[in-house]
């Protein structure tokens, strides 16, 4: 067991458009080298453009996009006698949220359009839809999961 005391989790301020903790803890992850008001006028601009598109609230779409892409149970990897094994594990409701906020903006970044706005706008439409990339690694940790149950008896 670890000696160090447990970390205290400092209070994230909501974002002044939606007054949202989610939108600020996104534009934290698309932040790059600390521009962070780079990183807000991309997330504002793909929201600003879903809008337009699909003709819904941006943040409305963004939050079903985030929930779609949340994943339930992932792999660890486990080391027993000489072997590793892959063993699934529930995933804490936190880290859900940080791996589809990372998963989104990778998948996001990975697309073909011009601008990281296109792409991110993009990308959480397809997500709100339940397809896109980020969709398709959701599934996939869903899948690996899957067919590593027998080993779920390595949990600790």
């Amino acid at each position: 067991m670890s000696r160090r005391p447990r970390t205290v989790r400092r209070e994230v301020p909501a974002d002044p458009r939606y007054d949202s903790q989610t939108v600020s803890k996104f534009v934290c992850s698309l932040m790059r080298k600390g521009k962070k008001s780079v990183a807000e006028r991309i997330f504002y601009e793909a929201m600003d453009l879903i809008e337009q598109r699909t003709g819904q609230p941006g943040v409305n779409v963004f939050k079903q996009a985030l929930s779609n892409a949340k994943p339930v149970v992932e792999v660890k990897s486990r080391r027993v006698g000489g072997a590793t094994y892959q063993v699934p594990v529930e995933v804490r409701p936190e880290r859900r949220t940080t791996l589809a906020m990372r998963w989104l903006i990778d998948y996001s970044r990975a697309r073909g359009e011009k601008t990281m706005s296109d792409r991110l706008a993009n990308e959480l439409v397809s997500a709100s839809k339940g397809e896109g990339s980020t969709i398709k690694k959701k599934e996939d940790t869903h899948r690996m999961a899957e067919a590593n149950k027998a080993f779920a008896h390595y949990r600790w």
